[in-house]
Order: structure tokens, then C-alpha cells, then sequence
């Protein structure tokens, strides 16, 4: 390992040099004044050091805000089709292994310094988190890959093979095991944000969801001895983080506007100034009200019709509540109002009070609206005639809508429950995953109806029941990024295939309209137009969902790079089997 050691020498002293230009910190001035006399055991000696080269990882680690709901059915005009994956491009590829190589050295070098027992267990405990983070999500998008648990120099090796997917599998939960071993239940103040046991704890119940899948067990994917271990974990880490204090929060609109509650469980915390813009809300709003882009995470009409009526029926089925095109948005579940913003809708961005969100061109003459952010005749890109409101400060003025610092609640506990509920109802209990589907609905605002079922059929199968916990999430997670991972690991992503997407047009009335094309008044409400569904604007009209995108391919180069990389079973010839 000589030369291995001289190698990470020089990363390490690189390291040391970037962190003097952005620190003024005495202690690590003075633990590396001498950068010619490095010695590794003085990094892994400084608290401060050792921490600054931990909160580097975790930058290279930790997701954002998603924007992938332009992949399946949730926003558009984004449309998946043939060669949008391709062994070439690095479209839905990952490959991390630069970041990996740091995580190794840390593991193979802390031991040399004298930090505290305590101290370093911690740190520890948060690096085989992210390790596991990372191996994770390269299975989740290609199977099994090669497992590396050293930091390689030049002169190694590097021509290594994958590994199974149930020997990554194993190397990830032996990650996750430790890291629960050595760090604390519940971080808190300062330390808000860092892995602790309840993350890990999640995090595996989340794993072991994806385990006992259909993506990873195509031909027994519901009957498998995974969904035991499954379910145990997720039952223990419900358990487990309902001691250390968590819980769904009273408000579902809190989950992002009260920062740090108690639903919160694992998060990528965003502080203006310094670290802003994870939500990428000048994308997000309308043009009138961002800075320079607009049309993402814009809702399909296919979502909008997904949420239930207030009694917890779907649209047309409730006896309480009559639904028809043109009232769409009445007595819908309260969840619609805090996700979704309609034409006509108060949406009082940069502080506007009362401020109405139109997406009609009727109202251009009156100067209320935007060609970029209208659906319908004259749209200049495709738009839907919707917007999402989750995770966004409306309070922002324009000319600041790059300052969002809403943090990104990468696992929170409404999660938990609903993979326990997942894993116990493929387990055979039904009834436990009933009541978590009665808890999360009751938080939400849903009706209890005279029979307590807040709209959900009695005596339902588990294939029903399956069917359900799934449209609760499309709901409960809407523009989470979930949906997408979902359907990917439900292998219900190609029953996509061959649709297109649509959004909602809307018309003024013409007894708002005078004879010289002006207005009858400045302000209009829902219901003061009428409603079309149309298709959205897209040069692709259809999605292509192919069989083989449940695995995504190696790249190309990579494997040029490395010939004992087989390519996975349905690309360019390739014969690695990325299921268990």
C-alpha cells in the first residue's frame, strides 16, 4: 500500500491547499502551515480538519430539489422516447467513484490521527452512510457494480468487474448496519442536517423496499423472502423514530414552511446566503414572477385528476361531492391546494397580496400574464396550465427568486410509514397497512366519512391494497421525486408507454368581454371560465418506455476504460444480469 499511501498524499495535500483559501480558521492554518512535511496523522489529528474534509462529502453526496417528473406522468412537457438512454450519452447514469475513492481514504487514515473515540466513531459513522448512499443509488439505476473498499492509486489494479447485485446489496447493508452502530439517535440544533441513527435507520427500511422489489425480482416479485426483511426494517425504523421523537407534522403545507420539524428525517439544509437556489424556483414560477426561466415541475392534467375528492373518493365516485371539468378544483383533498396551482388561483408570489395566477392568452390585452407562461393558442413552449407551489417563497421578491433557501427533505416520515405499510402489506397484513393509510389521509384533511375509512374501500385484496399505497404516494409526494423511483421499482414505468400528456385550457367567458376586445374587470376567478383538456406542446408526442430502462446501462467510455466491466443484459449485446 506504499504507493497508494503517496497518492492519497497528494489528494490529501490538494485538499488542505483549497481549504486555506476559504477558511480563516487558526486551527487548520496552523495543523498545515508546512505543506512540504504533510503527514496524514496531523489532518486525521485536527476535529476541525477532519470535519471540514466530512462536510466536503457530504457537498458531493447529498441530493437537491428533484426535477424528474418530466419522466413519467407528474409534470410536464418533458416526454421519455426511444434513445433517450443510450450506452453513449450519460443520460441516467452514475458513476461516483471519484467521491467513493475519498470516502475509502478517509476509512483507510482516520485511524492514524488521535482524534476522540467518540469523535471518530461519529465520523465514521456518517462515511459509511455515504458510502452505502452512493452504492445504493448505482445499483438502483444499473444492478450490481464493482465494490471497492480501498482508495486505488495509479499503479492498482483499476481493470475491476462487477460485483452480483445481491453482493452489493449485502456490501450496502453492512454499511448501514455499521453507521447505525456508531452514530447518535437524533441530531439536533447545529448538528441539524447530519446523518444520525435515525437516518440510517430509514434509509435501510427504504433499501430493502427497493430489495424485495419487482425491478430486482421480475419473476417472483411479490411472493420473494425479501419482503420479510423488508418488512422488519421498515417496522423497526417506524418504531425506532417514533422514540426519538418523530412524526407526521399536524399541517401538510409545514413540511417544507416550518423548516427542521418533526417529520423531517433526513435533509440537505440551504441557508441564505451561502448555500440557495436547491429548489431552483426561477424555473418554477411563472416568467412574470422569475428571473430568466420558467416551465419546470409544471403539473399534468393526469395529476391533477389523481387527487381524491375531500371525502377521499376519487373524482365521480363520491356521493358527497359532485365533480364535473368545469368545477374541477372544488372539495378536492386539501393536499391539491397546497401542490397545485390552477388558473384563476390566488398565488401571491413576490408578496403580492391577492395576487391570481392566469394561464389563459384571453388576459394578455390586459397585461395579467406572460406568452411564456399561458397555455393555449399563442404559447411559445409547452406548458401545461398549471403550476407547483411546494417548496416555494413566495414571499421572494422577482429579482431575488435565485435566494430560495427552502431545504430539500430528502427522507421524511410520512415515507417511513408508507414503505412499512408497502412491506406489510406484501407480508399479509393489510390491516396495518390500512391504518397507515387512515393516518396519513387524516393529515392531509380528508374526510373521515361515517365509516372512518377516509374514502378508502373496506375489505380491500392485497393487490387492491398495493394499488392503493401506491396512489397514495403519487399524492402524498408529488414533485418529491418519488414517483418516478416508484414506478421504476414497481416495474409499472412501460405501462406508460405509448401515452401523452395533457394539460388544462382555459377560455374567458365572453360576458366578460366587451365588443372592442376589453375587459368587463380587472380580476377573475375560477370559475368565470371555461375548461378544455388539450394535449401539451411537444415535439414528441407519445412516451416510449422500452423494458430494458428498468436498468440503465453502463456508459460506453466506461467500459472502454475498463474491459472487465460487462455491459448489462439488453445493451449493446451485454450479458450481466442486474436483477437478484
Amino acid at each position: 500500500m506504499k504507493n497508494s499511501k503517496l497518492y492519497n498524499k497528494s489528494f490529501l495535500i490538494l485538499f488542505i491547499a483549497l481549504l486555506l483559501f476559504t477558511t480563516s480558521c487558526n486551527e487548520m492554518i496552523d495543523d498545515v502551515e508546512n505543506l512540504s512535511a504533510y503527514e496524514p496523522s496531523k489532518v486525521w489529528s485536527s476535529e476541525v480538519l477532519t470535519n471540514s474534509y466530512l462536510n466536503d462529502l457530504y457537498a458531493s453526496s447529498m441530493p437537491s430539489w428533484p426535477l424528474d417528473g418530466g419522466h413519467v406522468d407528474e409534470a410536464g412537457p418533458d416526454i421519455i422516447t426511444t434513445d433517450y438512454i443510450t450506452t453513449q450519452n450519460g443520460t441516467l447514469k452514475y458513476w461516483p467513484y471519484s467521491t467513493l475513492r475519498k470516502i475509502n481514504i478517509l476509512f483507510e487514515e482516520i485511524d492514524l490521527g488521535n482524534l476522540e473515540e467518540d469523535v471518530k466513531n461519529k465520523i465514521k459513522g456518517q462515511a459509511h452512510f455515504l458510502r452505502a448512499w452512493h452504492y445504493f443509488k448505482m445499483v438502483s439505476y444499473h444492478g450490481g457494480v464493482p465494490i471497492i473498499q480501498v482508495p486505488q492509486s495509479l499503479e492498482d489494479d483499476l481493470a475491476v468487474p462487477r460485483n452480483s447485485t445481491a453482493e452489493c446489496f449485502d456490501f450496502i447493508l453492512q454499511d448501514l448496519d455499521a453507521a447505525i452502530g456508531l452514530l447518535p439517535n437524533k441530531y439536533s440544533g447545529n448538528d441539524f442536517g447530519r446523518i444520525d441513527k435515525a437516518a440510517c435507520l430509514a434509509f435501510k427500511g427504504r433499501i430493502l423496499l427497493h430489495k424485495a422489489s419487482p425491478q430486482f425480482n421480475s419473476d417472483n416479485p411479490f411472493d420473494n423472502s425479501f419482503w420479510a426483511d423488508a418488512y422488519t426494517a421498515n417496522k423497526t425504523a417506524k418504531d425506532q423514530l417514533e422514540r426519538f421523537g418523530y412524526g407526521l407534522v399536524s399541517n401538510y403545507e409545514d413540511i417544507f414552511e416550518s423548516e427542521q420539524n418533526q417529520e423531517v428525517v433526513l435533509a440537505t439544509i440551504y441557508v441564505n446566503p451561502g448555500k440557495t437556489n436547491g429548489r431552483r424556483e426561477h424555473g418554477v414560477r411563472p416568467l412574470t414572477e422569475s428571473k430568466n426561466a420558467t416551465g419546470n415541475d409544471q403539473p399534468t392534467w393526469s395529476l391533477v385528476q389523481a387527487y381524491p375528492m375531500l371525502d377521499g373518493k376519487m373524482p365521480g365516485n363520491s356521493a358527497k361531492y359532485e365533480y364535473n371539468l368545469q368545477e374541477y378544483w372544488q372539495n378536492r383533498d386539501p393536499r391539491f391546494y397546497k401542490t397545485i396551482v390552477y388558473n384563476g388561483a390566488i398565488w401571491e408570489l413576490s408578496g403580492k397580496a391577492g395576487r391570481r395566477q392566469y394561464t389563459t392568452a384571453d388576459l394578455i390585452p390586459a397585461g395579467l400574464t406572460h406568452e411564456d407562461d399561458i397555455f393555449g393558442n399563442n404559447q411559445n413552449f409547452g406548458r401545461t396550465g398549471f403550476y407547483c407551489k411546494k417548496g416555494i417563497q413566495e414571499e421572494l421578491p422577482q429579482a431575488e427568486v435565485e435566494t430560495n433557501s427552502i431545504d430539500w427533505v430528502e427522507i421524511r416520515f410520512a415515507e417511513v410509514l408508507l414503505n412499512y405499510a408497502e412491506a406489510a402489506n406484501e407480508t399479509n397484513r393489510t390491516n396495518e397497512a390500512y391504518d397507515v393509510l387512515k393516518t396519513i389521509r387524516s393529515r392531509a384533511g380528508i374526510e373521515p366519512g361515517d365509516d372512518s375509512m377516509y374514502g378508502l374501500n373496506s375489505g380491500m385484496t392485497r393487490e387492491e391494497m398495493r394499488d392503493a399505497i401506491y396512489q397514495e404516494r403519487r399524492i402524498e409526494f408529488a414533485f418529491e421525486g418519488k414517483r418516478f423511483s416508484d414506478l421504476r421499482r414497481a416495474r409499472r414505468w412501460h405501462l406508460l408507454d405509448g401515452t401523452k400528456k395533457y394539460g388544462l385550457e382555459a377560455f374567458l367567458k365572453e360576458e366578460f368581454k366587451n365588443p372592442d376586445g376589453s375587459l368587463t374587470k380587472d380580476e377573475f376567478l375560477p370559475e368565470d371560465f371555461t375548461y378544455e383538456v388539450r394535449e401539451v406542446l411537444n415535439t414528441i408526442k407519445e412516451m416510449v418506455v422500452p423494458e430494458t430502462y428498468y436498468f440503465y446501462p453502463i456508459k460506453k467510455s466506461d467500459i472502454e476504460k475498463n474491459p472487465n466491466l460487462e455491459q448489462t443484459i439488453g445493451w449493446d449485446g451485454g450479458t450481466f444480469n442486474p436483477e437478484l
